[in-house]
């Protein structure tokens, strides 16, 4: 019997590999998959980072300048801290006067402007009061006599207040002043020639005081009633 020969085994060889390829492509299993072939559907590589939105931010919002509440007319009486003195603050309008007195030597009357509820005031032999004021209050300190003092003073409501007067002692000139707190007590001074001593009781319903046996009229102080001179 002949042996195949190297033609026929050749033409096996081609009919068996052929067939192979055919069951590859039948199945599905076998098949190398081409590099890039994914890419080139649109799915994402696995080497490429996944593609991100940047995050939305909000717009700036526009700050406001805070509004004070520094009310354009008020009146103000009230005691430094510790005690020994009671301060007064009449405001009207752009403009303040305040009175500072320990009802017996020490006292200064004290004029300024305002602006944004600041205040500056100034007096006679380096008096000074420097603080902020809203409708609750008015703190501080004020120096006068040589000394300084912390202070908050409430809103004051007539009879409460600021009073001053011009009298006649003795023939000379004086001037007087007083403060009437919320609780009803007072406090003032009356100088004469450069002298100083405790004022008089002010009535503050009627404005009246007596100085040396005569009848003095007060004036009254406010930025509310818009009383007085500033």
């Amino acid at each position: 019997m002949k042996r195949p020969g190297p033609l026929f085994t050749l033409l096996a060889g081609v009919v068996l590999a052929g067939g192979i390829g055919i069951t590859n492509l039948v199945t599905g299993t076998g098949v190398t998959p081409v590099a890039g072939a994914a890419n080139a559907a649109g799915a994402p590589s696995a080497t490429e980072a996944p593609r991100t939105e940047p995050p939305k931010t909000a717009p700036p919002k526009t700050s406001e300048a805070p509004k004070s509440d520094a009310p354009a007319r008020a009146d103000y009486a009230g005691r430094v801290e510790g005690g020994g003195a009671s301060v007064a603050v009449s405001i009207r309008d752009g403009h303040a006067i305040a009175y500072v007195c320990d009802g017996k030597k020490v006292e200064a009357w004290l004029q300024g402007v305002t602006v944004g509820g600041k205040l500056d005031l100034k007096g006679p032999k380096d008096a000074s009061l420097a603080g902020s004021y809203n409708t609750a209050a008015v703190t501080g300190s004020v120096t006068a006599g040589g000394r300084t003092w912390r202070f908050t003073a409430g809103p004051a409501k007539k009879p409460a207040g600021l009073y001053r007067a011009a009298p006649k002692v003795r023939g000379k000139a004086s001037k007087a002043g007083w403060i009437v707190q919320a609780d009803g007590s007072q406090v003032g001074i009356l100088t004469t020639d450069d002298q100083s001593a405790a004022a008089p009781v002010l009535d503050p319903a009627a404005r009246t005081a007596t100085v040396e046996g005569a009848l003095v009229v007060a004036e009254p102080i406010s930025g509310v009633d818009g009383a007085g001179e500033f």
